[in-house]
């Protein structure tokens, strides 16, 4: 009767849920006696508060259960509630195992989520710490490399100052050098001819007796002299008239004498303009680079030129090398751009002779240019390295015929250059320079193989030049120290820069007369000294100048070459 008790007293093969907790004990339920001893202390035992009544009423509900007909029935549908319950409590633990592994599960999942999200957060820290730390590195890399730029800017500043300083003493030793040298030479001059007017003062008595001496000794010479002259020229006179063999040898002498004379002058003419047609310049050639006897010393060696000759060079000293036919060029553009001298350098980068002759020569010959013309061309085949035939203003005589006025003895000169033009040839080189190459006979411009312009110069080439022609003119002469010229402190290289923003539209030559102009403004002044302020106002003249031509050059109308003038 377990199951009345709450107890579990069944065999050892079934399973025994839980013992079923105890009422708890209600106050003041042990007994009418023990209601009024309230003020006691409770008994500290677990069964203290145990109710015999409720055993004793089960005792009681056994004993009629065991008189009753349905005691079996009623002990089945009890075994069978206590089988139930058991099987209860069995799924009830297996659920709960089974929620405990589940939570296990959980706390695996999340423990194991946790430790991913840590890692991750720890390889993003790792990251970020690693970026931070190249991030630090590469900044120190440029501190250090902007800190190792700026020293060698701080080098390089202060070794510029140093040459400039370097420079300014050497310039002022120099200066302190050519004057100390002047006032002693001076001073030495001075002692001398003090000195020598002290001696010819003192010994001037003697000097004059002595002058007197050889005075008087020389007329008696000269007396002597002439009368021995006449008795020896009287006594041959005499002699020579009396012996006729003498008479008719002297004769014969004289003859023979006079047809040698005459025979050497025509001899030497003919060689001499034999020598002239293999060596000696025509009359139209005004400059060439062909040595001869006179003019062996007057051609110094050229810089190189600009890098636009360089392609022509290299083709003409290769079709100079392999003997080939040299091909005619057309250079063209305003004054002063340096189309003789691109026609000197290819010469010489090509390694050929070069002869310069002007248009404006050919008009004044008349009758000789036909006969003058063909010498140039006779003479140009003569030359053994090639030689290149430079036509400065061509257009003075290679003018249209069709159309432009020109005498019949320039047509005839045009003729002949056009006979002797006609074919390529290998021993000449024919290159033409005009401003107006519009006015070319039509024939001229058949025979022209290219055309090279030549512009103004940018900035970066008034720049070049400006410098070029400051050293050339003004700093060479003043460093020598050769000339009366001295220049003041100032920055060259910045003014040169200044100056070639400045005089934009200018052409190489009036460049270089600008820096002429500053030469002679040094040798105008009273101490010789250039200085930056007179280099400016002579740069406002020459800028002002400019102006004036170009105003002039646009009344004219447009500007040879074909360009149209700039704005002033």
């Amino acid at each position: 009767m377990s199951w009345l008790f709450g107890l579990n007293k069944g065999p050892k093969g079934e399973g025994a849920g839980p013992p079923l907790p105890l009422p708890p004990a209600q106050p003041g339920a042990e007994g009418g006696g023990d209601r009024g001893a309230g003020d006691r202390p409770a008994p500290k035992d677990k069964w203290s508060n145990f109710d015999p009544t409720g055993l004793e009423r089960a005792a009681k509900a056994a004993r009629e259960l065991e008189h009753s007909r349905h005691a079996k029935d009623a002990l089945s549908l009890a075994q069978m509630q206590e089988q139930t319950l058991q099987m209860e409590q069995q799924a009830k633990l297996k659920e709960y195992e089974a929620a405990v592994e589940q939570l296990k599960s959980e706390q695996i999942r999340v423990q194991a989520e946790e430790r991913r999200k840590t890692l991750s957060e720890e390889t993003r820290q790792h990251q970020a710490r690693a970026q931070y730390q190249d991030k630090l590195a590469r900044q120190r890399y440029e501190d250090q490399l902007k800190q190792q730029q700026f020293i060698n800017e701080e080098n390089l500043r202060k070794q510029e100052e140093s040459v400039q300083k370097q420079e300014a003493m050497r310039r002022a030793t120099v200066e302190r050098e050519m004057e100390l040298r002047h006032k002693n030479e001076m001073l030495r001059v001075e002692a001398e001819a003090r000195a020598r007017a002290k001696a010819e003062r003192e010994n001037a008595d003697i000097i004059r007796e002595q002058i007197r001496l050889k005075a008087a000794e020389n007329r008696q010479t000269i007396l002597e002299s002439i009368r021995t002259a006449g008795a020896l020229f009287g006594e041959g006179f005499r002699a020579f008239v009396t012996d006729w063999d003498k008479v008719t040898a002297t004769v014969a002498g004289l003859t023979l004498l006079a047809v040698g004379v005459y025979s050497a002058k025509n001899a030497t003419a003919v060689a001499g303009r034999h020598i002239e047609a293999r060596l000696g310049k025509p009359s139209l050639v005004r400059e060439t680079s062909r040595i001869t006897v006179l003019e062996a010393l007057r051609h110094p060696i050229q810089p190189s030129l600009e890098a636009r000759v360089r392609d022509i060079a290299i083709a003409t000293r290769n079709t100079k090398k392999n003997k080939s036919l040299y091909r005619n060029i057309l250079m063209y553009g305003p004054p002063g751009t340096g189309k003789t001298l691109f026609a000197k350098k290819l010469a010489l980068h090509s390694g050929m002779d070069y002869a310069i002759m002007t248009g404006g020569d050919v008009a004044p010959m008349g009758r000789e240019g036909v006969t003058a013309m063909h010498k140039v061309f006779d003479w140009a085949n003569t030359s053994r390295r090639g030689l290149l035939l430079f036509v400065d203003e061509a257009d003075a005589f290679l003018r249209k015929r069709a159309t432009e006025k020109i005498s019949e003895d320039l047509r005839a000169t045009l003729n002949a250059f056009l006979h002797r033009t006609g074919q390529h040839s290998s021993k000449f080189m024919l290159v033409l320079a005009s401003n107006q190459p519009e006015q070319f006979d039509w024939a001229i411009n058949d025979r022209i193989d290219e055309m090279v312009s030549f512009d103004l110069p940018r900035q970066e080439e008034r720049e070049r030049l400006v410098r070029m022609y400051f050293d050339k003119y003004v700093l060479k002469p003043a460093t020598e120290g050769k000339q009366r010229l001295k220049l003041a402190q100032f920055d060259y290289g910045k003014k040169c820069s200044e100056i070639a923003q400045l005089t934009e539209g200018m052409s190489g030559r009036e460049i270089s007369q600008l820096a002429v102009a500053w030469q002679a403004m040094a040798y105008a002044s009273e101490d010789g000294v250039l200085t930056e302020a007179m280099v400016d106002a002579r740069v406002q003249d020459a800028i002002e100048q400019h102006q004036q031509k170009m105003r002039w050059l646009t009344a004219q109308g447009p500007r040879p070459g074909g360009g149209q003038p700039p704005s002033p």
